[in-house]
């Protein structure tokens, strides 16, 4: 016996007919919560949904279906809103707007005549324009200080470089007095040969 659609008003079945026109069907949600959802937007007064209740897929806009298997499913969370009710089931849709929304809203319509006036500046002919500074100040002076940077990063390689060579020069001369003295057998050379660079 083929299924239904639940929602007010749907004369669509679940039949082969259907299926090869395109119309898929889907079972109401096993969690509780979004089975209500799904209940509550179907507006049928005493309506409780069964395990075999299905709604056609007229009920769902496209960015509510998940098409990339081979069964088209519903997307996790989607609620079917389209659906076409008797006037006596339209509710009016409110919206709330705060008072901070409406101060904006008037503060935008304020600043939108002084958008309009001023004239576009001209941009560089460079890609990416928008990470430029404003005015060729501005560029020098960062510029300026990127020079800067990369200067202090060469001063202290310099330095790192001379404080590893003193260091080679410091081993080597311990290695030299160990050798001297006797006192180095021919592992401990080896591994001290490593850190000295000789």
């Amino acid at each position: 016996m083929p299924h239904s659609c639940a929602a007010w008003n749907c004369t669509n079945r679940f039949t082969v007919q259907t299926r090869s026109q395109g119309l898929t069907f889907h079972r109401f949600p096993k969690d509780k919560e979004q089975r209500k959802q799904w209940e509550t937007a179907v507006r049928r007064e005493g309506f409780s949904a069964t395990p075999s209740s299905m709604l056609c897929s007229e009920h769902f806009r496209p960015e509510d279906f998940d098409r990339t298997g081979q069964t088209v499913r519903i997307r996790a969370g989607a609620v079917p809103s389209v659906f076409c009710f008797p006037a006596h089931l339209h509710r009016p849709v409110v919206t709330r707007t705060p008072q901070t929304s409406k101060k904006a809203q008037e503060t935008l319509s304020d600043c939108s005549h002084l958008v309009q006036e001023a004239e576009p500046l001209p941009l560089p002919n460079v890609d990416h324009s928008y990470a430029l500074p404003s005015s060729h100040e501005d560029l020098r002076a960062r510029l300026r200080g990127a020079l800067a940077r990369v200067e202090s990063l060469e001063r202290e390689r310099r330095n790192a470089k001379d404080r590893e060579r003193r260091a080679k020069n410091t081993v080597s001369g311990l290695l030299q007095d160990l050798r001297a003295k006797q006192l180095i057998n021919e592992e401990l050379k080896e591994q001290l040969d490593v850190y000295s660079g000789t």
